[in-house]
């Protein structure tokens, strides 16, 4: 079966569950100094408590979004004979939770279309459910695009 197939075979699936991933305060301190976002709501947890509806200090919505690069790691589909993939960027983003500081996720991977863009490259779609462990709603749906090289 060829690579393409193999996808194709996947379609409408999932494909995978990643590893949970602890979502520590000195991770959200990090990103909030890569990205220069010192809102209190993420890095100031006294405040935080003090005035906010979460009991405490939320991560960034966009840093729970970037471990989608680690949830591919334990979550997404693997086939033998990819030379590397690229993050092709994203149709539709919804955040839908706030994800508490301390708080463990993880992503849900449904392979939702492959299409080739060129020869021995191929445009996967995958529609991911970011789980927040132990909560009823999840933190981020997102349908994510990655490209494939063969």
């Amino acid at each position: 079966m060829s690579i393409l197939e193999t996808f194709q075979a996947h379609i409408g699936k999932e494909v995978g569950v990643s590893d949970w991933v602890e979502i520590t305060q000195d991770r959200v301190n990090a990103f909030a100094d890569v990205t220069e976002d010192h809102q209190f709501i993420h890095v100031d947890v006294e405040k935080a408590k003090e005035l906010t509806p979460f009991g405490g200090t939320i991560a960034h919505g966009f840093l729970s979004l970037s471990m989608l690069s680690c949830f591919a790691e334990t979550g997404m589909l693997k086939v033998d004979g990819i030379k590397m993939g690229m993050n092709y960027g994203c149709n539709k983003v919804r955040f839908l939770s706030p994800v508490p500081t301390g708080s463990r996720l993880r992503g849900r991977f449904t392979l939702t279309s492959v299409v080739e863009k060129k020869p021995d490259q191929y445009l996967l779609e995958y529609a991911i459910t970011v789980e927040i462990e132990g909560a009823e709603k999840p933190a981020i749906v997102v349908e994510w695009l990655s490209l494939i090289f063969v």
